[in-house]
């Protein structure tokens, strides 16, 4: 019951979007374009300033190099075997090997493993942020409407400001370069805007697709990968990695998370599913409720 009420505040805010769409209608692609190249670059900016570097980012950027390498192979060999058309392949993708780790991950690790354990689950949402918005932003312009080639989807992935926002809080932090108080609450006011801005537009899809058929094996394949595979591949990996044990709690945790709300705004910028993406997120999203409890068990918390 205790975790339910973590879980509680962000399912309010999903379904304060889904709410707002079906008594209003708002138009959904512009929201989130907004939230992808104007608000999410200052988040990005601000983490990497603000985190210091430690030895932890090198187990937690190998464990997450690992993990994305192999649910991807499990990914497109399912793709393979269920005949998934390109559209299909990247959507399973986005569902499939991006987690959660940020607005909901990162806040189950601070109430389930305390303030140590949420450092560890932010450096781990910074990297795996930066895993998605670039392999996932190559995949989601690959299986786009637009059929962009190869280096058509590279072109996107280059253009994307969060990346250099990345680097530049990176290159802020390595100088020792302060930035004056007024600027810096300038930039959080937009950085915290993004989380909520981003749950608000997978609140709104899933209103939309809400009577729209989806390709239900599909969603069904995904799920296993993400909310089964996932946390078990995490635990193969760790057992061969030098880590102490609250990170590999914590890893372990974050691996088990729901399919990430950012790659419903990926899916509606390029075309690429948006409903079985949204959808998996969502069937993903609630199953969490149920599946965050026993992995908690497991780990002993």
């Amino acid at each position: 019951m205790d975790l339910f009420f973590i879980i509680l505040p962000v399912l309010i805010i999903f379904s304060i979007g889904f709410i707002g769409q079906k008594l209003i209608g708002f138009d959904i692609k512009s929201i989130s374009t907004a939230a992808l190249y104007l608000m999410s670059p200052f988040l990005a900016f601000r983490t990497f300033y603000t985190n210091p570097l430690t030895m932890d980012y090198v187990y937690i950027i190998g464990f997450s190099l690992i993990l994305t390498v192999v649910l991807f192979i499990i990914v497109w060999l399912t793709s393979v075997f269920m005949k998934a058309t390109k559209p299909q392949f990247s959507a399973m993708i986005l569902g499939g090997v991006f987690m959660n780790s940020g607005n909901y991950g990162a806040p189950v690790v601070l109430f389930a493993f305390g303030a140590v354990g949420f450092d560890y689950a932010v450096i781990m949402m910074v990297f795996q942020s930066l895993l998605m918005n670039t392999i996932g932003i190559f995949f989601a312009s690959l299986g786009g409407e637009e059929k962009a080639t190869l280096q058509q989807s590279f072109q996107r992935v280059i253009r994307m400001p969060l990346i250099y926002a990345a680097i530049l809080g990176l290159v802020f932090q390595a100088v020792s370069f302060t930035i004056p108080k007024p600027l810096m609450e300038g930039i959080s006011l937009v950085a915290d805007a993004s989380i909520p801005t981003v749950m608000l537009v997978l609140g709104m899809q899933l209103a939309a697709i809400s009577r729209k058929k989806v390709a239900y094996r599909y969603v069904t394949a995904v799920t296993v990968i993400r909310m089964v595979a996932s946390p078990v591949i995490a635990a193969i990996i760790l057992s061969f990695m030098p880590v102490n044990d609250l990170l590999r709690s914590v890893i372990i945790l974050q691996s088990a998370m729901p399919a990430a709300a950012n790659t419903t705004m990926f899916a509606l910028q390029f075309g690429t599913e948006p409903d079985l993406v949204s959808f998996t997120t969502f069937i993903t999203t609630l199953i969490s409720i149920i599946t965050i409890p026993i992995v908690l068990f497991f780990l002993g918390a």
